[in-house]
């Protein structure tokens, strides 16, 4: 793990911190899902749209729109969120960049 120095008095970044412990693809994964699952629920909520009427628009269940309003699920496949996306009235935007190197 990295240490604090005079030089770098908090010990590095958050980013450093994750990568030390391994889990830097898993916690960003992670919350990539939160965030997509915050932004659908709230377009949801903001149509007043039930959960009910969702899952109709999506031709699916109630229980998959839980998993995909579930921000713990990472497990929800492109192709599920793009679904939900649509039936919002939004589109899913998926975009590669280049990684910080830090």
């Amino acid at each position: 793990m990295t240490m604090n120095t005079p030089s770098d008095p908090a010990g590095g970044s958050f980013e450093d911190f994750l990568d030390d412990l391994g889990i830097r693809e898993e916690v960003y994964g992670a919350a990539l899902k939160e965030v997509v699952a915050w932004q659908l629920d709230q377009a949801r909520s903001g149509l007043g749209t039930s959960k009910a009427a969702l899952a109709r628009r999506m031709h699916t269940s109630r229980t998959q729109v839980d998993r995909v309003l579930d921000p713990a699920n990472v497990a929800v496949s492109l192709e599920t969120l793009d679904r939900a996306a649509r039936a919002l009235g939004k589109r899913l935007e998926i975009r590669l960049v280049d990684a910080d190197d830090g």
